[in-house]
């Protein structure tokens, strides 16, 4: 009996204990069909308390038709999350680390990060995030890499429009990174968003989108 085929039958028993598993809040199991011969399934716990921690792993795999695994398709990711949220009448603040690792292709990254929403004046809210991570890659054999970032954005809730600008370097290709955007409420689900990366400078490059959502 192939990998494949021993993976198929975990993935076909292990839903039936899924009811179960939702039952307890401690407990992380979201196991998912992505095609018909492709399968993903997230399982871990989480640990609520001032700083909320969960940890667990991601597997996938996908096989051809004649039931061998598809080169490169199998995922073993290991990750833990660690967070903490403060909310006041005035505003909300969260802050926390995260932390990968791809068990098969040897890379990993950790994230600091951190956001907060305040309310700016009677007509106005504001946000701010900021966020640096190291990534490595043992099998290409590249150092460390790390990444930072940080953005605003500038709210006017009673006209759904908004206004962002964000920035970012990386030490790895030594880049600097930047972006403006406009973003408009039209209906209550339908935005209008228009953006331009690195305006000053000669390479920028604009978009502009339409986007619908419907939430059920």
């Amino acid at each position: 009996m192939t990998t494949f085929k021993l993976a198929c039958i975990l993935f076909a028993i292990l839903p039936s204990l899924t009811a179960a598993a939702r039952a307890d809040d401690l407990l992380i199991w979201s196991p998912a069909k992505l095609s018909d011969r492709s399968y993903k399934a997230t399982m871990g716990f989480r640990l609520p308390a001032e700083w909320e921690t969960s940890a667990g792993a991601d597997i996938a795999l996908a096989s051809t038709k004649g039931g061998a695994l598809l080169p490169d398709s199998e995922q073993a990711m290991l990750w833990g999350r660690i967070s903490r949220t403060s909310v006041t009448p005035a505003g909300r603040s969260q802050q926390g680390a995260s932390v990968s690792v791809d068990t098969l292709r040897g890379s990993g990254a950790l994230t600091l990060s951190r956001s907060r929403s305040w309310i700016l004046s009677d007509s106005l809210d504001m946000q701010s995030s900021r966020s640096i991570s190291v990534q490595y890659d043992a099998v290409e054999a590249r150092q460390a890499s790390v990444t930072a970032s940080q953005a605003l954005k500038l709210i006017h809730p009673w006209t759904g429009t908004s206004l962002s600008a964000g920035t970012g370097v990386s030490n790895a290709s030594g880049d600097f990174s930047s972006t403006v955007g406009v973003s408009q409420t039209i209906l209550p689900n339908l935005n209008l968003d228009a953006s331009v990366s690195n305006p000053f400078s000669g390479g920028e490059a604009g978009s502009v989108n339409l986007r619908y959502g419907v939430n059920w």
